[in-house]
């Protein structure tokens, strides 16, 4: 038989069903609460393989040495393509068809890669294959053929040569299992993932589980003592986004979480207790603590997965944590004192400096922890010697959440209180990832900025549309490359010329033109040099009067009240061309000194006359405009609108800046708290200027790129390929995840060419 149901599987069937299935096949055998499924088994995938004939042109394809990136990223490419687009036999199409119409025709399921050697005590290999959701009717052996596919992938085979394990040995099944329209959902440790300590963690959000899989939400998270079932921990978190399966497609779309719901507690005390005593029964059945996902739907728990934790050492104490509290090396509880929203990923110790103002920077030293009401571009030189950032103020795209994301800096935004609470000299652990702040020194603070970004695979996905990687500060840029990327879709200069204290007219009055120019070339060339030869996109100054103010020489800038929509980008370049053709000077002299991979963009255009006068202070510096690459940044409706006449001013690309693109197509000012639930990148007004804007620029042979913020979010890469913009820059830590999201929507493209 090609299918196995669930009530007919259990451990021993591991070779047949995979870890996943024989996992579930388990649960359903001790009365556990798991949906209805079916296995398309191993021996399926072997057979279709097999019984096609292109079982040894595979298997030879992925015979290549793990560490040649290129030969690694051909492998798994054809591979995918062998299974991809060989037709499933009539006879094992019609028995999986068969036993999807059981579990109820027309049904959306998941549709579960289960490898033969995945969820294995001693080797995860948990998210290396595909997951789709809510599959319905034919589409389903489509989505097992991608299961299959997924074997093969550059980070699949990659894993499988360092642990070791054989490709021709390894099979895979798939499980396709009813679709549970959760209410609630989200994962939960039985033990303590680091430490084994008998505590239970629960993370919950609205909707679907993928949302708190994929980290697309913050969730709740709720830690409970195993020994009296107490809650010893509660964060409830803001949950912006939820994932739910949309009624009219079938598909799993992202929805805004209603505004009663966004700060509510996801779970009741109940439902803590039912699945503290659901994960207590799990891990006392395998007799290993377990990594489940659970769902909610009209107050029934549902359990979809469980796997062994694999991250606590052997050597792991079960007693470290006694009621949620976080206890260091010597048994004593840190106090959280803290908490806020996780910025960037990491975790650091270092003694509390208070920066109120711009001339209390001298006090920080390496390894301290900066605590301000907000950090500025000025603050940089600082930011780069601290361990950590802690702010009262921001969101995910502030300034200090987006400079400490680059530099490798673990940071926690929006806590509102710390520049009062906390005081200089006092020793603290930021999570980062938590988003929390704790007294005392954690002994697992040390982390390595370059190597947490370093793909685990040192391989990319092979991609069409390019996927390059947004820079906001020179220092970042060893960071930068080690993602991977193409290039760099937005070096950001206004960040050198800031941090210098000074505005640019006093500098150069202070120090003279040379060292002005100078300090432009050293930036740009530092991120130039480690990506060479691949393409370095650089945007001329653009920031706005209330960062000039605070310069030294910024007393006489215009106090405007809302400096976004102001004195800013190339209006203010062309305003003040004396000083702007310093900046191109040091764009002439980065070429002359061989940098052709640099590129010019201008920032805040919105018409014509913008791109011809910029362009002629180009030539009037030297620059040939014919002979270089450059373009503008789209960020008003203006310019998605008049993008055709930009063209034939001979701008080589044209880059989607969508933080202000959506701030000017809705009305909403993005540093303006009152309105933040309405700033929406993928509000279709801004889909659709951005939608045109490409379609116009594919006519005209204009390359067209975004560079925004919302460019790392998976719904809107999406959107560009299947619309065919030509790359994607991404922020440093969603660089890889979004060549496989790339990737993955290029693979549907193809597929539906040929059908």
């Amino acid at each position: 038989m090609a299918v196995l149901w669930l009530d007919d599987v259990r451990s021993d069937d591991l070779e047949a069903v995979g870890g996943k299935a024989a996992s579930l096949g388990e649960m359903t055998a001790a009365g556990l609460p798991v949906p209805p499924a079916f296995v398309v088994t191993a021996d399926t995938y072997r057979a279709f393989i097999e019984d096609t004939g292109i079982d040894e042109e595979l298997f030879e394809t992925v015979a290549v040495e793990a560490d040649d990136s290129k030969a690694l990223a051909e492998a798994a490419e054809r591979a995918q393509e062998l299974i991809l687009e060989t037709p499933i036999p009539d006879s094992l199409r019609e028995e999986i068809l068969a036993a999807y119409e059981r579990i109820g025709e027309g049904s959306p399921v998941a549709v579960r890669s289960s490898a033969t050697a995945e969820d294995l005590p001693d080797a995860s290999f948990a998210g290396q294959q595909e997951t789709f959701l809510n599959v319905t009717g034919e589409a389903l052996l489509d989505r097992v053929r991608e299961c299959w596919a997924s074997l093969f992938t550059q980070r699949a085979i990659y894993y499988r040569q360092e642990q070791g394990f054989a490709h021709d040995v390894v099979d895979i099944a798939v499980v396709v299992q009813e679709m549970v329209d959760a209410e609630k959902s989200g994962v939960m440790f039985t033990s303590h993932p680091s430490t084994g300590a008998p505590v239970v963690t629960i993370e919950a959000a609205w909707g679907l589980g993928e949302a708190v899989v994929s980290g697309a939400v913050t969730p709740d998270n709720y830690v409970l003592d195993r020994s009296d079932g107490s809650v010893s921990e509660q964060n409830v978190a803001t949950k912006k986004v939820m994932h739910v399966r949309d009624p009219e497609t079938g598909e799993t779309v992202e929805r805004q979480v209603p505004d009663d719901k966004r700060d509510e507690r996801v779970l009741t005390d109940d439902e803590l207790t039912a699945l503290r005593e659901l994960g207590e029964e799990i891990e006392s059945y395998y007799g290993d603590p377990q990594d489940v996902e659970w769902a909610i739907d009209e107050g029934e728990v549902y359990l979809l997965q469980s796997r062994p934790i694999t991250t606590i050492p052997d050597d792991a104490s079960v007693g470290g944590v006694a009621d949620g509290g976080v206890a260091d090396e010597t048994g004593e509880e840190r106090e959280v004192l803290l908490d806020g929203l996780g910025a960037s990923p990491g975790k650091a110790a270092g003694e509390v400096r208070i920066v109120r103002k711009l001339d209390q920077l001298d006090k920080v030293g390496e390894g301290d922890v900066i605590v301000a009401e907000m950090t500025t571009p000025d603050m940089v030189p600082a930011m780069k010697r601290a361990a950590a950032i802690v702010t009262d103020e921001g969101g995910m795209t502030s300034h200090a959440a987006i400079v400490s994301r680059e530099l490798g800096v673990p940071a926690v935004v929006g806590t509102e209180h710390a520049s009062d609470r906390l005081r200089d000299g006092q020793l603290v652990t930021v999570d980062g990832e938590k988003g929390t702040v704790e007294a005392g020194e954690a002994d697992e603070a040390d982390h390595d900025a370059v190597e947490e970004v370093r793909p685990q695979a040192p391989v990319k996905p092979m991609t069409a549309t390019e996927v390059k990687v947004n820079v906001s500060i020179p220092d970042a840029a060893e960071r930068a490359a080690a993602t991977g990327a193409d290039g760099v879709g937005l070096l950001r200069i206004e960040h050198m010329i800031l941090s210098l204290g000074k505005t640019p007219e006093k500098f150069i009055a202070d120090n003279g033109v040379e060292a002005y120019v100078d300090e432009i070339v050293t930036g740009v060339r530092g991120v130039a040099d480690e990506f060479y030869p691949r393409p370095v996109r650089v945007r001329t100054l653009d920031a706005p009067t209330d960062e000039f103010r605070q310069l030294e020489g910024g007393e006489d800038e215009p106090a405007e009240h809302n400096p976004m929509l102001g004195y800013r980008g190339i209006r203010r370049s062309l305003d003040r061309p004396d000083v702007f053709e310093h900046e191109l000077e040091a764009f002439r002299k980065l070429f002359e000194m061989g940098y052709d991979n640099v590129e010019v963009m201008f920032p805040l255009v919105n018409d014509a006359e913008d791109v011809r006068r910029a362009r002629e202070l180009m030539h009037d510096v030297g620059i040939d405009p014919d002979a270089r690459k450059w373009g503008v940044m789209v960020e008003t409706p203006a310019s998605a609108l008049m993008v055709e006449e930009m063209a034939a001013e001979g701008i080589d690309f044209a880059s989607f800046g969508t933080n202000d693109l959506t701030q000017y197509t809705l009305a909403v000012d993005r540093n303006n708290e009152h309105v933040a639930d309405r700033f929406d990148e993928l509000h279709p007004a801004v889909l659709r200027l951005i939608s045109e804007t490409i379609a116009t620029c594919r006519d005209l042979d204009v390359d067209t790129s975004i560079c925004g913020q919302a460019g790392s979010k998976p719904e809107m890469a999406r959107h560009l390929v299947n619309e065919g913009i030509t790359s994607i820059s991404a922020n440093i830590d969603a660089v890889r995840d979004v060549q496989h999201e790339v990737k993955r929507v290029e693979q549907k493209l193809l597929l539906d060419s040929v059908r």
